[in-house]
């Protein structure tokens, strides 16, 4: 945060969590819609899209016994029709032949940030809203996260500006400040700006987000931390704009070899976090294993590595204990760590788990 002394008082700007805070005044509870159109998972395919069309609902949560198991949106019609219909033209469809299983949902005490970040990861456009009972309560839309995000980020600017033109008003030798200033307001971008995937923030809260989920749900999920080998002697010889090119290539393989559930973060330097939802070790190890086989194909030199091309090493964590003995996502990070320096003692391009 940037502070300044005007005479007797102090002129300040937000830091990030005073905005991440300012977000979160802004409720779920206040944010989504109460009326939801529900079905059950039997109702019939004709009964829905007819509901969906009669009331102008871009989606349909599936309920049993006033829990969420279910969603269906305008996209799942036209994927699941566009296949079905035209196999099974005569047969009778219901619900639960065509809902997105096991939905993502919010509490409905959570924050805009929390909400914002979920969405963006998870790349969705309907939340359904639960309480502490995991009832639904309300609907959450993109289009309610994006106006709330917007009327967020428009009181941010006006608390800045006005800050500023006290600053620039009084103090206009102070440049330093104001250049610090200005860095201040891309504080709450949520991807990294030079490998195109979530920074380490978003990664905090969507691995947060994911343990709790997991928690509730009985559901395992595995992080994984992966290590670019030899890294500092490919920046010394090839140069450092190399590197960041090489980091990026990176990103978009491994973008390209993992599942559309799965989620990509720079952890920091040469460290990226993979999260994979709903994973046990078996699977994850497969998508780990694909990972390191693309960019193997890559054959980027690096004359300076045993490999002679670049190559990474990974650490797994599985979670899997449900047994009420949790202390945070943190130790299993923690776990993901240390398999990732066994597989660097090891003689590095390899994964540990």
């Amino acid at each position: 945060m940037v502070a300044v002394n005007v005479g007797d008082q102090i002129v300040g700007l937000l830091d990030f969590d005073e905005r991440v805070e300012m977000m979160n005044q802004i409720a779920i509870a206040d944010l989504m819609t109460q009326e939801v159109l529900c079905m059950t998972p039997e109702t019939s395919l004709e009964v829905v899209i007819q509901q969906m069309s009669n009331l102008g609902r871009s989606c349909v949560v599936i309920v049993d016994e006033k829990k969420p198991v279910g969603i269906i949106t305008e996209r799942d019609l036209v994927k699941i029709l566009a296949q079905s219909l035209s196999i099974y033209p005569t047969r009778s469809f219901v619900a639960a032949d065509f809902m997105t299983a096991s939905p993502i949902c919010i509490q409905h005490s959570a924050g805009l940030f929390e909400a914002l970040v979920i969405t963006r990861s998870c790349r969705i456009r309907h939340l359904p809203v639960i309480d502490d009972k995991d009832e639904l309560v309300g609907i959450l839309s993109q289009g309610d996260i994006a106006g709330a995000h917007f009327q967020a980020i428009e009181q941010q600017r006006q608390i800045i500006e006005e800050q500023r033109e006290i600053i620039e008003r009084q103090i206009q030798s102070r440049t330093s400040e104001l250049t610090k200033a200005n860095q201040e307001l891309k504080a709450l971008s949520l991807q990294d700006a030079l490998m195109g995937i979530g920074n380490r923030r978003a990664m905090e809260v969507d691995v947060q987000y994911t343990h709790s989920n997991a928690l509730r749900k009985k559901r395992p999920y595995c992080l994984v931390l992966l290590d670019v080998d030899y890294f500092k002697k490919y920046n010394d010889h090839y140069g450092h704009q190399a590197g960041d090119e090489a980091l990026k290539h990176l990103a978009r393989s491994t973008q390209e070899s993992i599942r559309s559930t799965d989620r990509l973060y720079r952890y920091g330097g040469e460290e990226l976090l993979l999260l994979l939802p709903e994973t046990e070790i078996d699977a994850g190890k497969e998508v780990v294993e694909r990972v390191l086989n693309a960019l193997e194909r890559a054959a980027i030199e690096h004359v300076e590595s045993p490999f002679g091309y670049l190559t990474i090493s990974a650490g797994i964590s599985a979670i899997t204990n449900f047994d009420g003995n949790d202390d945070g996502w943190q130790q299993y990070l923690q776990h993901a760590d240390e398999k990732l320096y066994e597989a660097k003692s090891e003689g590095r391009n390899r994964i540990c788990w």
